[in-house]
């Protein structure tokens, strides 16, 4: 269901809440960056914490959404209109 939820997104069909785009934006650009709360150059692997923690973050967000989406669903006569390739 994960993949009809992001073509649903992408394609524009649902609508991901700001914050929700702004935390997966950040998780990204954090990991991303240099900058750190907690360094792993100084703590190893403890030092992937902080990045965890803003993914888990990231993720209970995304998973909301997708959980309206399908109570959406659910709630609404939907026709699946995809095509099916052989």
């Amino acid at each position: 269901m994960w993949w009809k939820f992001i073509q649903a997104v992408r394609r524009g069909e649902y609508k991901l809440s700001t914050t929700t785009w702004i935390t997966a934006i950040g998780a990204v650009l954090y990991t991303l960056t240099p900058v750190d709360f907690i360094p792993e150059i100084m703590l190893g692997p403890f030092g992937l914490i902080d990045d965890i923690g803003f993914w888990a973050f990231a993720f209970t967000l995304v998973n909301r959404e997708k959980t309206a989406w399908e109570t959406q669903l659910r709630d609404h006569d939907y026709v699946d209109v995809t095509p099916r390739t052989p």
